[in-house]
């Protein structure tokens, strides 16, 4: 019923388009590029400056960002007709918190290394701007299946700015690489001589102007 042909009707060879599946994936592109939410929207930036120092870290929050995205702009999108205006804020807080606890939960009993290791940031996810923005701007306004893609889209764009971050930081600060364990060829002078600075949270700020400059330079980030 939404399809429609890309092209002209009448040679037969045209290739039905469905319009769904087209806003389906154009919502979840845009969350990781278009708009990044940490180097287009600058949202999130406080645990992105906190758990980029170590790879392990990037990926465990970016799974639990992921995580707590999908289940409240699920959850907000079936209840959006449901919810009273005048209290959709605390109930949208109410929704992830929820879903933060069920996570938090998972991690200390099934990764508690991964869960010590990101500490209150991992509660805090409640207060994560990102999250309760695309509650307040997206699934309370739009459909299940294309909340379902924002939340993907927004939740990849997240991880992928953090673990990119955390590659250099970590590589840069440390001399050497390490995923859950696994350790890559350590780099013989950085390792010897590690620039500790890249570390720190100056340092995070540094790595994030660098790429947003060479984002924007090579033209994947808009200059507007």
């Amino acid at each position: 019923m939404n399809d429609e042909l890309n092209g002209c009707s009448s040679c037969g060879k045209c290739i039905p388009v469905s319009r769904g599946g087209s806003k389906f994936w154009k919502e979840l592109v845009k969350g990781i590029i278009l708009s990044n939410p940490v180097f287009v929207l600058a949202l999130g930036l406080c645990p992105t400056l906190a758990v980029t120092g170590s790879i392990d870290n990037a990926l465990g929050m970016g799974a639990g960002v992921i995580f707590v995205l999908l289940g409240a702009n699920i959850i907000i999108s079936l209840l959006r007709n449901a919810i009273p205006d005048l209290v959709r804020i605390p109930v949208f807080i109410v929704i992830i918190a929820t879903f933060v606890t069920i996570l938090s939960l998972l991690f200390e009993a099934y990764i508690p290394p991964l869960y010590e290791s990101l500490g209150i940031y991992l509660s805090l996810i409640v207060v994560n701007c990102i999250i309760l923005g695309r509650a307040e701007v997206f699934a309370s306004k739009n459909g299940i299946v294309l909340s379902i893609a924002d939340a993907i889209g927004i939740g990849l764009g997240f991880t992928l700015a953090l673990v990119l971050i955390a590659l250099f930081r970590e590589i840069l600060g440390t001399g050497s690489l390490s995923v859950f364990g696994f350790q890559l060829p350590r780099i013989p002078v950085l390792y010897t001589n590690p620039l500790g600075f890249f570390v720190s949270a100056p340092g995070a700020f540094l790595v994030i102007g660098v790429l947003l400059a060479v984002f924007r330079w090579i033209g994947v980030l808009d200059n507007e």
